[in-house]
């Protein structure tokens, strides 16, 4: 294992230790709930909420990414997760609003436990501490926090998986097909 290797997984394993794991059947109790779930974010966030987006998919929820041209409205029963570092991206302060508005869930996934976005929001998911995320030479500009983000919600659809009894087989027959 590289140096840098070493660094990031260690790294990721302090966060995830700092994280709440709790939160995540939290999350997998509102999917459940939902009439349908909309996911999204911004920059490599956005990268982010797509690997979360398409495991549900997987799983057989229904759900869409913010912003696309074929995203249905929102509605009241349905469920909004952003994934935001700080809580307060301005590009997604809007779909919190429009969310609210019709009475739409919010989840927010964030460093942060208060911001514009957790504020409001139905639930709150800390990844880490509000000290989780120093200048660290070797992860620039957020890589821990979508890192860390990652490996969380991969492991949320862990759970959700062996709490479903779903497949391999069952999923790949959901997977995409025109790639």
């Amino acid at each position: 294992m590289s140096s840098s290797q070493k660094l990031i997984l260690d790294k990721l394993t302090s966060i995830l230790s700092e994280t709440d794991n709790s939160k995540a059947a939290e999350l997998l109790k509102l999917v459940e709930g939902a009439g349908r779930t909309f996911i999204g974010g911004a920059g490599r966030s956005l990268l982010v909420s797509r690997f979360f987006a398409m495991r549900l998919v997987h799983a057989g929820y229904n759900v869409s990414m913010i912003g696309e041209v074929v995203t249905p409205a929102i509605k009241a029963g349905d469920l909004l997760l952003l994934v935001s570092g700080s809580g307060g991206t301005e590009t997604l302060l809007p779909f919190v609003k429009k969310a609210k508005s019709v009475g739409a869930k919010l989840v927010v996934v964030s460093m942060k436990k208060t911001s514009a976005m957790a504020d409001v929001a139905d639930l709150v998911i800390q990844v880490g501490n509000d000290n989780s995320f120093p200048l660290t030479k070797g992860m620039p500009m957020g890589s821990q926090f979508e890192l860390s983000t990652l490996v969380f919600l991969e492991a949320a659809i862990a759970d959700l998986i062996e709490a479903k009894g779903l497949t391999e087989e069952g999923m790949r027959a959901i997977h995409a097909n025109l790639e």
